[in-house]
């Protein structure tokens, strides 16, 4: 299945401001869930949330966070199918800490799941040039992950 025949099939969108492609599966007063695709090139720009995110790994090539945590602290983990080298198919991404994405190759299909539920009006986009400062030992992958 070609990436445009992937988006096709499952309803997948543009989604502003952060990237990428998406369409959202559950929706009730405690949850959420959605699609999320990303193809070469493109990336899921830093953001973050009040409330922790789960991510799960579908398909395609292995999906490469960066995680600015709140004391200070990064991590970089992958998301993918590959335990042996590190991946996990299933992380979670902490409440208040900022996150962003790129695939590691042609494409990825993850989704992610959120309790309580995700709320356009808590989302907030990353600053370069705050973040840079705040978090400088990964200055080069926030330029990456950044507009």
């Amino acid at each position: 299945m070609t990436p445009d025949e992937l988006k096709a099939t499952l309803g997948l969108v543009p989604l502003p401001h952060e990237g990428g492609w998406w369409a959202q599966t559950h929706l009730d007063d405690h949850s959420t869930a959605i699609y999320y695709f990303l193809a070469a090139g493109e990336f899921s720009a830093l953001h973050r949330l009040p409330h922790p995110e789960i991510y799960h790994w579908y398909r395609g090539s292995p999906l490469e966070l960066l995680v600015l945590h709140p004391d200070g602290s990064t991590s970089r983990p992958v998301l993918g199918p590959d335990l042996g080298a590190g991946e996990r198919p299933q992380l979670t991404v902490p409440a208040h800490a900022w996150q962003g994405s790129s695939p590691t190759g042609d494409w990825s299909l993850v989704g992610t799941t959120m309790a309580p539920g995700y709320r356009q009006e808590d989302f907030e986009l990353g600053d370069r040039a705050t973040l840079t400062a705040t978090y400088p030992d990964a200055a080069e992958r926030i330029r990456q992950l950044t507009t």
